[in-house]
């Protein structure tokens, strides 16, 4: 089979610079990379895997690019007339730089459930993985903070084989594929990678007989209680860190942490957009017309807008300080208020007559009630000319 052209595989022109190479060999590494493809999978990545490093160790190399550039394979395969043999030093240190920077991305910890570090007795160490709890809260409990309690599933060493996860009576026993290690070589060419033995998945032990009670763990998994603080001001999408509280970690490493995750309740009344609050205010005909004193809520009680005479649907008062303190900061927000013309329904014949009886009032002093309604009417008028 003809071999497939290196910048093709490895996705680039062949005018693309040396970092642009170096990126696209990268990431075709770290998705080809046989420790992240296991299955039915794993031997088809292994073969692109190869196939890309071998692109990247020829065209990271000036003098062998440019013998590609001219000959094609001919000019750097040793088997054929052309090639120029090995990499030589030059070549090989830019091949390994990149080569060394993605196994470190694949092998370095911090991450969750990622390896740290390796144990005392060699055993491959891990952090536990993060927990993440979705927390849903009052508007009223977000802007004021609260103290609660939550429960979440937490391991404990179990009592029936202290942790060693063999049945009583009998103990682990040292894993033979790696001696106890946690870890195997894959030989890559004239490299070799370390992984996770498969056998004892990094803990250098077998159990050949694994206790009834946490099934070879030698955890039991129970409910904590934790309290929590939530702080005023907080705010949906938010999240809370309680360090340590996440999964444990496996033969010796440091657990994950749990992530409060906070959801906010809708509220009947207010809509909050960031520290600011919005809320509808109905308002009845007569009071809008005529002008007056009303009651509109606030978080902390209620408070009183003075409506001028006149006042129109839709018109929006801003009380300052009566929104929602964030985290982060320094004042609170304002409370807008929309005003919201109310129509009277179920009327009686008595308001009717005396509606009819306004109307004819109104209409007879012509536009000066109805400024709105003038300007509206222009404007349809010059819309149908």
């Amino acid at each position: 089979m003809a071999k497939r052209d290196y910048y093709d595989i490895l996705g680039v022109p062949k005018n693309a610079s040396d970092e642009d190479i170096k990126k696209a060999y990268r990431k075709l590494a770290m998705k080809h990379h046989p420790d992240r493809n296991q299955g039915d999978d794993a031997k088809k990545a292994e073969e692109r895997f190869k196939e890309a490093k071998e692109a990247y160790e020829m065209l990271s190399d000036a003098q062998k690019r440019a013998a590609y550039d001219q000959y094609g394979h001919a000019g750097v395969d040793p088997n054929m007339a052309g090639g120029r043999g090995g990499a030589g030093p030059e070549g090989f240190g830019g091949f390994a730089e990149a080569f060394g920077d993605i196994f470190g991305d694949i092998f370095s910890g911090g991450a969750a459930g990622g390896a740290g570090r390796r144990g005392g007795g060699g055993q491959q160490v891990y952090r536990g993985s993060d927990l993440s709890y979705a927390m849903e809260i009052t508007l009223e409990e977000a802007a004021a903070g609260k103290e609660t309690q939550i429960r979440i599933p937490s391991w404990d060493t179990c009592e029936t084989c202290h942790g060693s996860g063999a049945k009583p009576g009998t103990q682990p026993k040292t894993c033979t594929t790696c001696n106890g290690s946690g870890t195997v070589h894959l030989r890559q060419g004239f490299f070799s990678i370390q992984q996770t033995c498969p056998h004892c998945h990094g803990t250098g032990k077998i159990i050949p007989d694994p206790c009834t009670t946490c099934q070879g763990v030698g955890k039991i998994k129970r409910q904590k209680t934790l309290e929590v603080k939530i702080p005023a001001g907080i705010n949906e999408g938010m999240r809370i860190r309680s360090a340590g509280n996440g999964e444990p970690g496996t033969n010796g490493g440091p657990p994950g942490d749990l992530y409060i995750e906070i959801r906010m309740k809708p509220h009947e009344v207010f809509e909050r957009d960031g520290d600011d609050l919005h809320c509808t205010v109905p308002v009845g005909l007569t009071t809008v017309a005529l002008g007056g004193s009303i009651e509109v809520p606030t978080l902390g009680g209620k408070a009183e807008i003075e409506l001028p005479e006149g006042t129109q649907h839709g018109k929006t008062f801003r009380l300052r300080g009566k929104g929602i303190k964030g985290i982060r900061s320094s004042y609170p927000g304002d409370l807008y208020c929309h005003i919201t013309a109310e129509t009277p329904v179920k009327l009686t014949e008595h308001q009717r007559k005396l509606l009819k009886e306004l109307d004819e009032s109104f209409r007879s002093a012509g536009e000066r009630h109805s400024p709105n309604a003038k300007s509206w009417t222009d404007r349809v008028k010059d819309l149908f000319k």
